[in-house]
């Protein structure tokens, strides 16, 4: 596998974050292919004519061979930087940079055909699917009966920023590990607000980086879906976090307010 990326002699380093499942050898980041191919091929055709403006991105690497992948792994291209904690404004702003290159990206057609427990979720989170498609919980109901139509149109977005933007002292910050969807980009900025209220420990002050999104509270309540939909999901249907019950109340008190 080494070989056919062009990187045999240089010893695999363990990546953390994320899955645990990436590996850094020479100047590219391998991990085991967690795509189907046609997406995969997908990606490294956009990035081929990605420009950054604000930001770097770790773009996808062919094997020798030209495939996007080599005995069921893929890489992109290394890019230097770091997860740094609490910067959710700064992760915000450059998802709207990077959304803004991608307005006349054409919806790929892989994504109808996703099963993952997170594209199952972002399906019920936007009404596409019932919310018994997951493990019912008071949550879930109580958002759910919050959402009210928005009239955004939809493109292609970055879904999972939050953990997937590296800072670095003296270059722009980097964006990791694309997850597609087609939603508004205001649903993107969302559920980096989500992340950051249900499970990093912020407060509604954040609520000011996102002052400039109209109808905000609407998003908001359906990445909070997405994110509890998902958990549930992942975790058999464990019961939910108790300490994620003011967050869910000021969705709601967000989005009734419009």
């Amino acid at each position: 596998m080494l070989a056919a990326f062009g990187v045999a002699g240089n010893p695999p380093v363990r990546i953390g974050g994320g899955m645990g499942t990436s590996w850094r050898a020479g100047d590219l980041v391998l991990k085991p292919a967690d795509a189907e191919l046609a997406e995969l091929e997908w990606q490294a055709q956009l990035y081929a004519g990605l420009t950054g403006d604000g930001f770097r991105l770790a773009r996808p690497r062919r094997a020798a061979d030209g495939s996007v992948c080599a005995h069921g792994w893929s890489a992109t291209e290394f890019v230097p930087g770091r997860h740094e904690p609490r910067r959710w404004p700064e992760i915000i702003a450059v998802g709207e940079r990077f959304h803004s290159t991608l307005r006349a990206v054409p919806r790929p057609g892989f994504l109808a055909g996703r099963s993952s427990p997170w594209a199952a979720s972002d399906r019920v989170a936007w009404g596409e699917a019932p919310l018994g498609a997951v493990p019912d919980t008071q949550y879930l109901r109580q958002l759910a009966a919050a959402v009210r139509p928005v009239t955004d149109a939809s493109q292609l977005v970055h879904g999972d920023l939050t953990g997937n933007v590296l800072f670095h002292d003296q270059l722009p910050p980097a964006i990791i590990d694309l997850s597609p969807y087609w939603r508004p980009t205001a649903y993107a900025s969302a559920v980096v607000v989500a992340d950051a209220l249900l499970f990093e420990g912020a407060d509604d002050q954040l609520l000011r980086a996102v002052g400039h999104i109209a109808d905000f509270g609407q998003y908001l309540v359906r990445a909070l879906i997405f994110r509890i939909a998902a958990e549930r999901l992942l975790s058999a249907g464990r019961s939910p976090d108790p300490r994620w019950a003011p967050t869910v109340d000021l969705a709601c008190q967000l989005a009734i307010q419009g």
